[in-house]
């Protein structure tokens, strides 16, 4: 089935910035779209980004497009999401998925492997 695990969570000022990482287990990487998303308590889980380097595609929702930038290191098996110019609505827990599906609106419909997520939290 494959394991993925997040990290680089945490607490940073309104206007800052963040690298997260998603590392990824016991699945092939090249044909899986890697999903980053987020989720508030309360709210539903909201997919923000995905990267699939089968179908050559990125994906951002339009609150994080020009601020959020997705990118892979294959050596690594490793995803990594930055984070620019955050805004305090950009706190939640951010998961990191996988699935095999393409990469557009609807990828988070496909997801089948998911990490256990990673705190950020932005202060003003």
């Amino acid at each position: 089935q494959g394991e993925l695990v997040e990290s680089g969570g945490g607490l940073v000022q309104s206007g800052g910035s963040l690298r997260l990482s998603c590392t990824s287990s016991g699945f092939t990487p090249d044909i899986h779209t890697i999903g980053w998303f987020r989720q508030v308590p309360g709210n539903e889980r909201e997919g923000i980004s995905c990267f699939s380097n089968r179908y050559g595609r990125t994906y951002y929702v339009d609150s994080v497009k020009g601020r959020f930038t997705i990118d892979r290191d294959g050596a690594k098996n490793t995803w990594y999401l930055q984070m620019n110019d955050l805004k305090r609505e950009d706190t939640a827990v951010y998961y990191c998925a996988a699935g095999l599906t393409d990469c557009n609106r609807w990828y988070s419909y496909g997801m089948t492997v998911w990490g256990k997520g990673t705190q950020v939290t932005v202060s003003s």
